[in-house]
């Protein structure tokens, strides 16, 4: 197994020193995590073995300092998975936010780890810098998701809120989608917006990155649209969506009850996940509204073509990804094999 390339001897007479390799954010990168591919194949695989049954992943706890009064981006969320498969692998994320630390603190809003686990021996044999695989790999799951929910060759893009989470989103969707010709930003800090316009033209100039002057006249415009907010309470209603809009509602309490209720397909990551924490979807099961009958599909289901995606162009399609754990720990292990093969990073002795 690749574990037994990290085990150091110093000599017969001394036991075994286990090792663990350490991966940076420029480590990652170099491995292919500054670029979508190794991710939609990390998501691919995940949702593959989501869908079979393939997995362990327990509900995720959140730590919240204030959790009455404070804001529901600042927290820190430990976010343990076993991912199946030829490849197994066991990890888990712990990584933490807070909803103003660019503004405050010049910072990026969620840092965190990621630690990866031999399941033959439980061992820890990685860590990795959880912020850059954390982004991608939620860009990378609007990606999969655009491929089965989108309309086939859709040409307008709608992003609401333009951080980091924004950067990735689009970055990805344009790295994905050669057919993009307009994306249509909105951000309610107009600077921000201006910023990322500028960087996504130096690097897809033949692509038209207008600034919108509201979230509505952003959304109308959208073919796909995806929320990359902080926002803890719902702005879109589901009169801005025109016909064969496809949502992907990544920062989840963007849009109003009535688009999970009169969109026709509610499609989510894993129900578990998504029905909890009072978010919305969790709101509407409680005044019995929705249900997990009335959902259409998780979204692995969709990957393995056990139920169709898009079946019209005018059917308006929301995605409610709460994000699972099997993602990143199946994207950081694509990234710890090949920096293994590669013979990068630092190894860190446990003893």
């Amino acid at each position: 197994m690749e574990t037994e390339q990290l085990i150091e001897t110093k000599n017969e007479a001394c036991e075994p020193g286990p090792a663990i390799l350490f991966l940076n954010k420029e480590s990652i990168a170099k491995f292919g995590g500054d670029h979508s591919d190794i991710y939609v194949q990390g998501i691919t695989e995940a949702l593959t073995l989501h869908a079979k049954g393939q997995f362990v992943q327990p509900l995720k706890p959140y730590l919240r300092v204030d959790p009455e009064k404070g804001h529901i981006a600042d927290r820190i969320i430990a976010m343990p998975a076993h991912v199946g498969g030829e490849t197994a692998i066991s990890g888990i994320k712990w990584i933490g936010s807070k909803h103003d630390n660019a503004a405050k603190r010049g910072m990026e809003r969620a840092s965190g780890l990621l630690i990866l686990n031999d399941p033959a021996t439980n061992y820890p044999v990685a860590i990795l810098e959880a912020g850059l695989i954390s982004s991608m790999r939620t860009a990378a799951v609007t990606v999969v998701a655009a491929k089965y929910l989108a309309r086939k060759g859709f040409k307008n893009v709608a992003c609401l809120g333009c951080g980091i989470i924004a950067k990735t989103q689009m970055r990805s969707m344009l790295e994905q989608f050669s057919q993009i010709e307009t994306i249509f930003l909105f951000d309610l800090n107009r600077h921000s917006a201006a910023a990322l316009k500028e960087e996504l033209n130096r690097s897809f100039p033949a692509v038209d990155i207008v600034l919108s002057d509201s979230a509505e006249q952003a959304v109308r415009q959208g073919e796909v649209v995806v929320t990359c907010t902080v926002a803890d309470q719902p702005y879109i209603p589901f009169e801005w969506l025109k016909k064969g809009t496809f949502v992907s509602n990544i920062s989840i309490m963007d849009v109003h009850k009535d688009v999970f209720l009169k969109a026709d397909k509610v499609i989510v990551d894993d129900w578990e996940q998504s029905n909890r924490e009072k978010k919305i979807i969790n709101q509407l099961v409680l005044e019995g509204t929705f249900s997990r009958e009335k959902l259409y599909a998780e979204l692995g289901e969709i990957v393995i073509g056990h139920k169709p995606g898009r079946e019209s162009d005018d059917e308006i399609i929301v995605l409610n990804p709460m994000g699972m754990a099997i993602e990143d720990i199946a994207c950081a292990h694509l990234i710890y094999r090949k920096a293994l093969a590669g013979n990068a990073g630092t190894k860190l002795s446990l003893y």
